[in-house]
C-alpha cells in the first residue's frame, strides 16, 4: 500500500503540493483569526489538494497525447517530461483512472460543503474544476501563468474564506494577490525549464513566446514584484506592519534567479539539475507564504 501510494504521489507530482497547502494556510489562518469555521476549512484543503493532484495529472494526459507524436519526443532534453508514460512504468488508461478518482472525491467534498456553507460552493467549484482539468489547454495558447493566477489566487483564498466565513473579501483578494504572485513565478520558473519540450510539443507558454530564455527570465522579477506590492497593500488594509516580514525573502529571490539563469546556460539538463532548480523556487514561495502567515499570526 505504501509503494502504491508513493507512486501516486509520484504520477500525480505531489512535490508542488506544498504550494496548494501553504497558500490554503495562509488564509486559514486568517479565517480562523477572523472567527471562521475550522472544519470546513479543513475540508477543502483536502479538496483542493485532490483537484490540484487531478489537474497535475490531466496536464500530462493532454502533453503525452500531444508529444507522443512528435519524433523528437523521446529525444527531448528535459527526462522529467512525462517520465512515467515514457518509460512505461504507467498506460494513458491507467492515468485517466486516477485522474476520474480524484475529480469525484473532490466533487463530494464539495458537495457536503455546499451543504455546510451555501450555494457560493457551487460556483467556486465548477470554475475551480473546469479550470484545473483544462489547464493544459490553455496553456497551449499561453494562458497558464493565468489561469494558475485564478486557481490559487482569488479562487482558492475566497472559496476558502466563504466556506468559513460564507462572505466574500475585498482584503483577502488583496492578500491572494501578494501570495499567487509568487506561485505564479514558481510555475513560471517551471515553464522555463520546460522550455524546449515546450517548443517540441508546440505550446505558447509565456516564455515560449517571447523566445528568448535571457529575456523571458525578467518576468520572474516582474511577479515577485508584484507579490511584494499586494503584500505591502495588504499591511495597510489591515494596518499590519507585520507583513515587512515577507522582505526577508528577497535574497532567496536573488538566488533562485541565479539558479535559472545558470541552469539557462548550462549543459547539464539533467532531472537531478531540473529539479534543483524546481524544488528551490518552489521553496521561495512556500517561505513567502509561511513568513505572510506569521504576519497574520502577529497581528
Amino acid at each position: 500500500m505504501i509503494e502504491k501510494l508513493k507512486f501516486f504521489f509520484n504520477c500525480s507530482r505531489a512535490f508542488a503540493l506544498p504550494v496548494t497547502i501553504l497558500s490554503w494556510l495562509t488564509v486559514f489562518v486568517y479565517g480562523l483569526k477572523s472567527g471562521g469555521n475550522i472544519w470546513n476549512g479543513l475540508l477543502a484543503l483536502i479538496g483542493i489538494s485532490l483537484a490540484h493532484l487531478a489537474g497535475n495529472m490531466a496536464d500530462d494526459y493532454i502533453d503525452y497525447g500531444v508529444l507522443s507524436k512528435d519524433e523528437n519526443f523521446m529525444s527531448s532534453t528535459v527526462e522529467t517530461k512525462c517520465c512515467f508514460l515514457r518509460d512505461g512504468t504507467i498506460t494513458l488508461s491507467d492515468l485517466k483512472k486516477m485522474i476520474i478518482v480524484c475529480s469525484i472525491i473532490a466533487i463530494i467534498i464539495g458537495v457536503i460543503l455546499f451543504f455546510r456553507s451555501g450555494s457560493g460552493v457551487i460556483w467556486l467549484m465548477a470554475a475551480g474544476g473546469i479550470l484545473t482539468l483544462t489547464y493544459a489547454r490553455f496553456s497551449l495558447i499561453g494562458m497558464s501563468e493565468v489561469i494558475i493566477g485564478l486557481l490559487f489566487g482569488p479562487l482558492m483564498f475566497e472559496g476558502v474564506w466563504y466556506v468559513m466565513k460564507t462572505t466574500f473579501s475585498t482584503k483577502v483578494f488583496v492578500l491572494s494577490v501578494a501570495v499567487v504572485m509568487f506561485t505564479v513565478a514558481f510555475l513560471y520558473i517551471h515553464t522555463l525549464l520546460d522550455f524546449d519540450s515546450d517548443k517540441i510539443s508546440h505550446k505558447k507558454t509565456l516564455c515560449c513566446r517571447i523566445n528568448n530564455k535571457g529575456k523571458a527570465l525578467i518576468l520572474f522579477g516582474i511577479f515577485v514584484a508584484a507579490g511584494y506590492i499586494a503584500a505591502i497593500l495588504f499591511g495597510f488594509m489591515t494596518s499590519n506592519p507585520a507583513v515587512l516580514l515577507c522582505l526577508l525573502t528577497l535574497p532567496f529571490v536573488v538566488w533562485v534567479y541565479l539558479l535559472m539563469k545558470n541552469y539557462n546556460a548550462s549543459d547539464d539538463k539533467s532531472c537531478e539539475h531540473f529539479y534543483f532548480v524546481l524544488f528551490k523556487a518552489r521553496d521561495l514561495m512556500a517561505v513567502f507564504s509561511i513568513l505572510m502567515t506569521c504576519a497574520i499570526l502577529l497581528k
